[in-house]
C-alpha cells in the first residue's frame, strides 16, 4: 500500500485528486494522511468527498475515512467499471475537480460512459467550466483522449447548483505533447456571462475588457453568453489563441463586485501571461502532467510559472509509477517541465 502524507508540498486537495485518480488507473491502494493539512478547514470537505466517493463509486473501491472532515483516508480499487452515473456535491463545490477526478480512469475502461455532476460550475479556486470546454478538452484530446462536455446550468458559489454532463469515451493510444514556443498570436476570443441579471453588465464587462486591450493596442472578438442557474453572477473569459498553442484566462463576479472589476482581473491575467513565454497557462501545466504521465513518449512544455501545486502534484506521480520528470527553472519563475510516459494500456 502507497503511503502519502496530505502536508507535503502545497498541502491541498489536488495530491488527494491526483492520488484518487493514479490509485484507480493502476490497481494500486494507497493510504493517506493529512488530508488537506494546510487548509483553513483541514480534511475532506464536500467537493472531496465527492471525489473520493466518485472514484470509489467507477471501480467499486474498498473505502475507510470517506466521510466529512476526515483526515485519513484508504482506498483500495477494484477494475474500473464504466457505465451511467451520477455524482451531487451538494454544495458549490467544484463540478471541474470531480470530473477530472475520474476521467483519465473511465477513458481507459471498455466502453463508454455518461456522467452527470451537479454542484459549482464557475466557483473560486477551481476551472470553470469554459476553462474545461475550451481549453483543457482540446488539449486532452489532442492527447487522444475523446469526450464531449455540455454545461446545463451554471452554478455558483454558494448556492450551487450547477449541472455538468460528460460522455467519456475509450482512449486509443495516447500521444506525447512536445510544445516550447507557442507561436504568434493569432486571435483573442473571449465571453462574457451572466445569469439572472441584466445583459447591460454583461455589455459592461465586454466594454471594459476590449477597453484594457486597446490599451495594449490588442482587439478582442468577445460573444455574449446568458445562462440558466439558480444563482446569480457573472463570468469574464479572454482566450489568446497562437499558432500551436491556446490560454484561457477568466474572472468571476461577487456580490459588489463591479462588472468592469470581473473584466479587468481577466484582462489583466490574459496580459500577465502574454508578457511570459510559457506555451499555456501555470494551470493547465499542472492538469497535463498526469495524463502525459502515462502517454507514450517525451514530452516537454514551458509554463509561465512553476508553482509549489505542480512541484507537489510530481511528487504524487512518483509515488505511483517510474515516472521520469524532470523541471528546469526556480519556483515562481517561468520553466520548462520534461517527462517521459510510461505509456499506460487499459486493464494494467
Amino acid at each position: 500500500m502507497i503511503e502519502l502524507d496530505g502536508a507535503t508540498g502545497e498541502g491541498g486537495g489536488q495530491i488527494l485528486r491526483s492520488a484518487l485518480t493514479l490509485s484507480t488507473l493502476t490497481s494500486q491502494p494507497f493510504r493517506i494522511k493529512n488530508i488537506r493539512r494546510h487548509r483553513p478547514k483541514p480534511g475532506l470537505q464536500p467537493q472531496h468527498l465527492q471525489c473520493v466517493q466518485a472514484a470509489g463509486a467507477i471501480c467499486r473501491a474498498h473505502l475507510d475515512g470517506n466521510k466529512l472532515n476526515s483526515t485519513q483516508l484508504i482506498f483500495e480499487p477494484g477494475a474500473v467499471l464504466p457505465g451511467e452515473y451520477r455524482f451531487d456535491i451538494g454544495t458549490a463545490g467544484a463540478t471541474a475537480l470531480v470530473l477530472q477526478t475520474i476521467f483519465l480512469p473511465l477513458s481507459f475502461a471498455s466502453t463508454s460512459s455518461h456522467v452527470i455532476i451537479t454542484g459549482g460550475t464557475h466557483v473560486p479556486w477551481s476551472p470553470c467550466y469554459d476553462y474545461l470546454e475550451l481549453q483543457w478538452l482540446p488539449f486532452m484530446k489532442r492527447l487522444g483522449f475523446d469526450a464531449e462536455l455540455q454545461l446545463v446550468q451554471a452554478g455558483f458559489y454558494p448556492k450551487g447548483g450547477g449541472k455538468i454532463v460528460a460522455k467519456i469515451h475509450p482512449a486509443e493510444t495516447l500521444s506525447s505533447l512536445q510544445i516550447t514556443n507557442r507561436g504568434k498570436l493569432k486571435t483573442i476570443q473571449g465571453i462574457s456571462a451572466y445569469a439572472n441579471l441584466n445583459r447591460q453588465v454583461a455589455e459592461r464587462q465586454v466594454n471594459q475588457a476590449r477597453l484594457v486591450l486597446r490599451d495594449h493596442e490588442m482587439e478582442a472578438a468577445i460573444r455574449i453568453k446568458e445562462w440558466p442557474s439558480p444563482g446569480i453572477n457573472t463570468m469574464m473569459l479572454l482566450m489568446a489563441v497562437f499558432e500551436h498553442s491556446l490560454s484561457c484566462h477568466f474572472a468571476l463576479g461577487a456580490r459588489g463586485k463591479p462588472a468592469e472589476k470581473v473584466a479587468t482581473e481577466s484582462a489583466e491575467s490574459l496580459l500577465n501571461f502574454l508578457s511570459s513565454s510559457g506555451v499555456f497557462d501555470e494551470y493547465l501545466a499542472d492538469q497535463l502532467l498526469l495524463p502525459l504521465a502515462i502517454a507514450k513518449g517525451d514530452s516537454v512544455f514551458k509554463t509561465p510559472q512553476i508553482t509549489q501545486h505542480l512541484l507537489t502534484n510530481i511528487e504524487v506521480i512518483r509515488a505511483f509509477m517510474n515516472t521520469e520528470i524532470a523541471v528546469e527553472g526556480n519556483l515562481g519563475e517561468e520553466g520548462v517541465v520534461r517527462l517521459r510516459g510510461v505509456n499506460l494500456k487499459p486493464g494494467r
